[in-house]
């Protein structure tokens, strides 16, 4: 973790934001228990998540990809918002500007009652009918497979974004937007090397942010920011709001 010094300076920077952005990858999910879906943990049935994560593999057996999202969702169904969570929520609702950018998918956030946010990469709680276009939440676990729409009878797909697809020009210009006016922008549970997220705390920092980074290890952007704080999103973010010493 670091130096006590490196923590005070940034809760004094929260203390006195007036417009604070949050960007929160898969570490502060991994906190509540949440497995990453990739690497070694993306292993299911023998395929690996970026082999059943595209437009592709929907076309060609959206039954096998929705078993493996249905999957997905049994395991995060159990999971909790944790402090992390929480303290981001407490954030907002003090902070007179505030946005929050997540890579996650597993809703936590909004389990844990944040409001104003973009969810850059979707919402496994969320489907997308593929032929009226119907987006809409569906909490079934299990999930029929394969799920139909309930206006059309179409087939529904996971609204999220997989590989080979762009993020949601709206997502994009309400994040691009809040990380341009921001006075401190908070990077946490995240490794930097999935753009465009990877990029946003240079925007950041070249229009004048505070830019720190909560994580369990240093990163390529750990140069670039100007505190970079080393631990656990569940131990570390609700530090930044006890009191000054």
């Amino acid at each position: 973790m670091a130096s006590g010094s490196d923590l005070s300076r940034l809760k004094e920077q929260v203390a006195s934001a007036t417009d604070i952005v949050v960007l929160t990858g898969a570490g502060i999910s991994a906190d509540s228990g949440v497995p990453t879906f990739r690497g070694k943990d993306g292993l299911w049935r023998n395929f690996r998540a970026e082999d059943l994560a595209t437009p592709e593999a929907f076309e060609r057996d959206p039954r096998l990809v929705w078993e493996w999202y249905n999957w997905r969702r049994e395991l995060i169904a159990a999971k909790r918002p944790n402090p992390a969570h929480h303290t981001i929520v407490e954030l907002e609702q003090r902070c007179r500007h505030f946005w929050l950018i997540t890579q996650n998918v597993d809703g936590l956030h909004r389990d844990a009652g944040s409001q104003k946010l973009s969810e850059i990469h979707g919402n496994i709680w969320m489907v997308r009918c593929t032929v009226c276009c119907h987006v809409f939440e569906n909490r079934d676990v299990p999930v029929q497979i394969p799920p139909k729409c309930h206006d059309c009878g179409g087939l529904l797909r996971p609204h999220i974004v997989w590989f080979g697809e762009s993020l949601a020009d709206e997502d994009l210009r309400r994040s691009y937007a809040a990380l341009r006016s921001c006075n401190l922008c908070l990077i946490i549970g995240t490794s930097g090397l999935v753009y465009p997220a990877a990029g946003f705390a240079s925007v950041a920092k070249e229009f004048g942010a505070f830019v720190a980074e909560i994580n369990l290890d240093s990163t390529s952007q750990s140069p670039l920011v100007d505190v970079s704080l080393l631990g656990r999103a569940k131990d570390i973010v609700p530090l930044l709001l006890d009191p000054i010493q």
